[in-house]
């Protein structure tokens, strides 16, 4: 069975970082892309970034594209999200997401496992 698990969110101020962490398990790490999405109140869960099998391919959405990292370490199984500079928008819950191939994407659809989120929120 497939387990996502995410950890590092927290509370931080506007211009603050956090690190996501996003430990996998139950199948070969290395041979899927893997994604972070995120869901705020009231709002529909979004793209956030995704990385390729290799990680040699990321792609991020625009509203945090200069801010965000994402990487992999496939000899941990695990995936990382770096938030730099992060603002009051970026509140939500961050979730893990495990590709159903090796190429990212940005559609919830390209993803069959998910973790069970971690809150990041902003203080202005």
């Amino acid at each position: 069975q497939v387990q996502l698990v995410e950890s590092g969110g927290g509370l931080v101020q506007a211009g603050g970082s956090l690190r996501l962490s996003c430990a996998a398990s139950g199948r070969t790490f290395i041979s899927y892309a893997m994604g972070w999405f995120r869901q705020a109140p009231g709002k529909e869960r979004e793209f956030v970034a995704t990385i390729n099998s290799s990680g040699g391919n990321t792609y991020y959405a625009n509203s945090v594209k200069g801010r965000f990292t994402i990487s992999r370490d496939n000899a941990r199984n695990t995936v990382y999200l770096q938030m730099n500079s992060l603002k009051p928008e970026d509140t939500a819950v961050y979730y893990c997401a495990g590709g159903s191939g090796p190429y990212g994407t940005t559609a919830r659809a390209g993803y069959n496992y998910w973790g069970q989120g971690t809150q990041v929120t902003v203080s202005s």
